[in-house]
């Protein structure tokens, strides 16, 4: 059974994974990525524009589904190797968080409808990515095409 996620990062985070056909979660950390398996969903949620700004963006800025394959690891220089896992991106556009947050289940009827977002990766329900999806501007048939 498929499980929808979100993943938290900078949107510019979030660009260099898109651009690249991959998503990496809690600084690199593989235990987390191993919950996530093929054909899983996931939507990113930027909360800032650059990582360790405090240029607030608080919008979702990517959505697509996991590869297959294993989480894989990468050198990245100065001894910071984090893990990986292929996405397929889907062309959507980013999406501000506040005007669907009363038509998600994970915030509604919260007031610190953002405490989910300090694990930097939590599983959300399919109505949730539902309305996620649509606020991107993809349809639900159109996505449905590329084996949503």
């Amino acid at each position: 059974m498929r499980r929808n996620w979100i993943a938290v990062a900078s949107a510019e985070h979030v660009r260099i994974g898109r651009a690249a056909g991959f998503m990496q979660v809690c600084h690199g950390k593989a235990a987390r990525l191993r919950r996530i398996k093929p054909g899983d969903r996931v939507a990113y949620y930027s909360p800032t524009v650059e990582f360790g700004s405090k240029n607030k963006l608080q919008a979702f800025t990517a959505i697509g589904f996991v590869l297959g394959g294993d989480p894989y690891q990468v050198d990245m220089g100065g001894g910071f190797q984090p893990y990986r896992r292929g996405v397929y991106w889907l062309p959507a556009e980013e999406a501000p968080i506040r005007p669907i947050l009363g038509m998600l289940e994970f915030s509604a009827e919260k007031q610190n409808w953002g405490y989910q977002f300090r694990f930097g990766i939590f599983v959300i329900s399919e109505h949730d990515m539902n309305v996620i999806t649509a606020a991107m501007g993809l349809e639900l048939s159109r996505a449905a095409s590329y084996g949503w």
